[in-house]
């Protein structure tokens, strides 16, 4: 039976990363020689679309909403443009419900993360997108097979679906149809336009997850017609990278994401910060150095990093975004390093926010009870477990923090 080769909890972080990567997530890279945004080109050829995408980018996602609408208002029958509208609406989602946070995705802690659940009109909107692109997609390859484009614009179509299946949804099997649908798509597009290097990005993808899986499941999925080599998927994704198409920017993501897994750090920053440069507002890119430095042991220049990004965002220069995730990453950091007193007063740094990020303040508010714990503070601590149930009872912080109070928080 196929649904045996993915039985394990293991195999289930590949499936998942199958069908998450299938289409990337708009937050951290670059390298150098990347090509300036401003030589991408989008389709369909409309002026605002360049507009639209810098504010996606920088996750400003509510202008980038109302442009790409605006965009398909112009040109209702072209599947690019309704792509790009629910792109924006499905990711204004994701970071809405706290999806988007790299660091679940260095690892495979991203698979039983818990957060927000997805508001029910936009669960509707993205499914109708969905409808109404595959209709016309369908049509036109009805018509004629050989259309690179409409073949090209249904893969895209299905592979957000995937994503939207699998973060939104959690059904992972009907997340990987579409996922292996999106791949048979682009690899068409291939066989009829070799030099179609925007069709590299999931392709490339799925080559490097599938590469990676362990042999006894690299086996199975072989069987099923689903096979992989992790060096083509990079060299796939850096041609992408290296392209004029409006993939490009979504490549270097992808690129950073599995260098990251590889633990190639070295590799991954200079894209990093490039893209920073490209899209200064994006917190989630500028918390991406800060993520790449620690996990390569630079240590000091990490926390210098979170302090930075700490700062600019108080500063005003990432209006409507989860800065005070800088405060949390820098608290763990310095946790790590025993400085105590420091984490506490980074993880204190986040009620400061307002309004915060539920999530991320409650994590936050954890560390400093645990912290002031271990400082010999019971009578604080305690105030903090109390805060912490009181964001939410039925997290797994609420949870940890119910038993604090009962018993002190020893170390780590």
């Amino acid at each position: 039976m196929p649904h045996l080769f993915f039985s394990t909890r293991r195999s289930c972080s590949w499936l998942l990363a199958l069908v998450l990567f299938s289409f990337p997530l708009p937050a951290q890279t670059t390298g150098k020689g990347a090509v300036p945004a401003d030589n991408l080109s989008f389709r369909p050829n409309d002026p605002l679309n360049r507009t639209a995408f810098d504010h996606f980018y920088n996750l400003d996602y509510d202008p980038a909403v109302q442009e790409f609408d605006q965009v398909l208002q112009r040109h209702p029958q072209d599947p690019f443009a309704i792509n790009h509208f629910l792109a924006a609406v499905l990711f204004r989602e994701l970071y809405r419900m706290g999806s988007l946070n790299t660091g679940e995705y260095a690892n495979d802690s991203f698979i039983h993360a818990a957060h927000r659940a997805a508001d029910p009109k936009v669960k509707e909107q993205i499914k109708s997108l969905v409808e109404r692109a595959l209709q016309i997609e369908e049509k036109r390859l009805g018509e004629n097979p050989k259309d690179v484009d409409a073949l090209y614009a249904r893969g895209a179509t299905r592979a957000q679906f995937a994503t939207y299946t699998a973060m939104v949804e959690r059904a992972w099997f009907s997340a990987l149809r579409n996922a292996v649908g999106a791949r048979r798509d682009h690899e068409h597009v291939l066989q009829l336009a070799p030099a179609d290097t925007q069709a590299k990005l999931i392709v490339g993808t799925h080559n490097y997850v599938m590469g990676s899986l362990p042999l006894a499941l690299r086996a199975g999925v072989i069987m099923l017609g689903i096979g992989g080599n992790k060096e083509k998927g990079f060299q796939y994704l850096r041609e992408c990278a290296q392209g004029t198409g409006e993939t490009s920017t979504d490549a270097k993501i992808l690129l950073v994401l599995f260098l990251r897994r590889e633990h190639r750090y070295q590799e991954a920053l200079p894209i990093v910060r490039e893209l920073i440069q490209g899209y200064p507002h994006n917190v989630l890119m500028a918390l991406e150095e800060g993520n790449l430095l620690r996990a390569d042991g630079h240590n000091q220049d990490a926390a210098a990093v979170y302090r930075k990004v700490w700062q600019t965002g108080r500063e005003g220069h990432y209006a409507g975004l989860h800065y005070e995730i800088a405060a949390l990453s820098l608290g763990d950091l310095l946790r790590s390093q025993r400085d105590y007193s420091g984490a506490v007063a980074a993880y204190e740094q986040v009620s400061e926010v307002t309004p915060s990020d539920p999530e991320i303040l409650q994590k936050a508010t954890l560390g400093a009870g645990e912290m002031y714990d271990v400082l010999h503070q019971r009578d604080q601590a305690l105030k903090k477990y109390q805060a912490v149930i009181a964001i939410d009872a039925k997290t797994p912080q609420a949870e940890m923090a119910q038993k604090h109070t009962q018993d002190a928080f020893r170390g780590d």
